[in-house]
């Protein structure tokens, strides 16, 4: 019981966050020509490498202790998968933009601890790119990652369907 009062709890606040995250957003979208020309744009791009950068080390890191397999039931991978999902939806609107994978590249470089790399940044963005461009799932994450912690079903559903997708990302990482 109390596994699941915390773990209730955990999803509460990520899903608090991640309305906040979606809210800004929402109003980055609405405004990006004045964004392009101010370059705060490039500040949201950086911002959002770093927030995925932060969850692929997490993701990483897990993989790692779990036999270089993706646990798509460990509650701790369900939540970074959901951060990683959300910092990554500025890459389908902008897989196309320089500016903005450059700078999105940085950040990630720079919140990774080393995983990511000038060596293998590309290589990785581009698996990203991939993993939110060809997938309607990106939609159904972030509405999921806004609901309630009585959604948490959805949130185990959404690491299930980007399973394969991210074991075949962290597997860039083997020789780390």
């Amino acid at each position: 019981m109390k596994k699941i009062i915390l773990f209730a709890t955990a999803l509460m606040m990520v899903g608090c966050g991640f309305m906040q995250n979606s809210a800004s957003s929402n109003g980055s979208q609405q405004t990006t020509a004045t964004q392009q020309t101010t370059g705060s744009s490039t500040n949201a791009a950086m911002t959002a490498g770093q927030g995925a950068g932060n969850a692929l080390h997490a993701l990483y890191a897990q993989y790692v202790a779990d036999g270089k397999k993706y646990n798509y039931k460990n509650t701790q991978n369900i939540l970074n998968t959901v951060t990683l999902v959300a910092n990554c939806e500025g890459l389908k609107e902008n897989y196309k933009n320089k500016t903005y994978l450059t700078e999105f590249g940085k950040g990630i470089i720079a919140s990774s601890l080393g995983l990511v790399t000038q060596n293998n940044v590309e290589q990785v963005t581009n698996s990203l790119v991939d993993m939110v461009k060809n997938s309607e799932t990106v939609q159904t994450a972030t509405a999921q990652a806004q609901s309630t912690a009585s959604e948490a079903a959805g949130y185990a559903n959404t690491a299930a369907q980007y399973a394969g997708a991210l074991s075949s990302l962290l597997s860039i990482f083997s020789g780390k």
